[in-house]
């Protein structure tokens, strides 16, 4: 009943807003084309800047609009193939922004248009996603030459994948349709998908902190590995923005060094709490942050417990949404277990989708194993969650 007057007044808040003579089709189609212009567009144009101040000279802007697209593919799963074999690695700060982006459409569309039955919102959001995919082909099909290929059946793939769960969540979230389906299912499942949120983001947060800690440790290393690339100080901002871009993917793999079987950077670098294997890695300064030596740094091992921690947080998220009519501690513990099994599911698919190859041979395998390090986090978090929710409802229960 109460995500139903929600949808209500939602729409009635949006009644004044509404455009009755655009089709639903039109105005679909035009939000995620919209989505993905601006983002091109805002892409492209911090691209420009960077290399027009390059005192070297840089890329030219036909160059680097054509290294937009591909960004803008490889954020959406893509692949391109070099000389020195394929690249295939989302940045994973910019797949975010797009995938907001589609989100805010979805939102869109619902204000400025009465969607009164789920067919209607799956029209809406198979057009939106429809629409998406095109414009990936196209730049697929447009950037695609002798020297830099570019995969078109990933491209495609991807951009289903990202547009479908962006533009359906946020089509879902606003129409109120996502509320009426959870209201469907048994009281439980909202306590526990808060908690894998609460979780995920806490075992994020802390990942990227790691991080921070092991580049601010190696500052003068960051610093050589920028000069040594050139381009003053618009090649610096340059590698900065390509730094941003790459953080969550360097959260990922801290969370599989944190949680166990460490990341790999190429076949010849392992680091993990077991041992560091350094070998030949790619001049990145971000890179900067691996260990020096063959010893395992100290913040490796603080690193393990964030599994636990972020376990914590999602048992006391479970056992302060539980209801008395969600059942009493033992209920609530049972929940907070499965709560950590799905983060440790959900760790699993987003170190996956973090890494990937920067070429053939010693680099082909970039970032942390998603299998063990799902099945290290399910492991860890389920027993701290289970803990953390049942002690949680016992309070609660006074």
């Amino acid at each position: 009943m109460v995500s139903l007057l929600a949808r209500a007044s939602t729409r009635g808040r949006g009644a004044a807003q509404r455009f009755p003579a655009v089709p639903l089709g039109c105005l679909a189609g035009a939000a995620s084309l919209a989505v993905s212009l601006v983002g091109l567009l805002g892409v492209g144009l911090a691209l420009v800047v960077v290399q027009t101040l390059d005192p070297a000279g840089g890329l030219g802007v036909g160059n680097s609009i054509a290294l937009t697209g591909r960004l803008w593919l490889l954020a959406q799963g893509g692949q391109l193939t070099l000389g020195s074999g394929p690249l295939v690695l989302a940045p994973l700060l910019l797949s975010f922004a797009i995938a907001w982006g589609l989100s805010q459409a979805g939102r869109g569309i619902v204000r400025l248009s009465d969607l009164s039955a789920p067919a209607q919102a799956v029209r809406a959001t198979a057009v939106a996603v429809l629409v998406h995919i095109l414009i990936s082909v196209l730049l697929a099909v447009t950037l695609d030459d002798p020297e830099v290929g570019v995969g078109l059946w990933r491209a495609a793939a991807g951009s289903l994948v990202l547009g479908a769960v962006a533009v359906g969540w946020g089509v879902g979230r606003e129409s109120g349709l996502l509320s009426e389906l959870l209201d469907r299912l048994p009281g439980s499942v909202r306590p526990m998908l808060r908690g894998l949120l609460a979780g995920l983001l806490t075992a994020m947060a802390l990942c990227t902190v790691v991080v921070a800690v092991a580049l601010v440790s190696d500052a003068s290393g960051y610093a050589r590995l920028s000069g040594s690339l050139g381009g003053a100080g618009a090649g610096a901002l340059g590698l900065l923005g390509l730094a941003l871009l790459l953080l969550p993917n360097a959260a990922a793999a801290v969370l599989g060094l944190a949680a166990g079987p460490g990341f790999f950077v190429g076949s010849g670098t392992l680091v993990s709490v077991h041992g560091v294997t350094l070998g030949a890695v790619p001049a990145l300064p971000m890179l900067a942050a691996l260990p020096d030596t063959q010893a395992v740094p100290l913040i490796a091992f603080v690193s393990q417990v964030i599994p636990a921690l972020a376990g914590l947080v999602a048992g006391r998220t479970v056992g302060r949404w539980f209801t008395d009519r969600d059942g009493g501690s033992v209920v609530a513990g049972l929940v907070g277990l499965l709560s950590g099994v799905l983060l440790g599911a959900v760790s699993g698919l987003l170190v996956w989708t973090a890494g990937g190859a920067l070429g053939d041979g010693n680099l082909a395998q970039v970032g942390a194993p998603a299998l063990a390090t799902a099945v290290a986090v399910a492991a860890q978090s389920g027993i701290a969650a289970a803990l953390a929710a049942a002690v949680a409802r016992w309070r609660a229960l006074g």
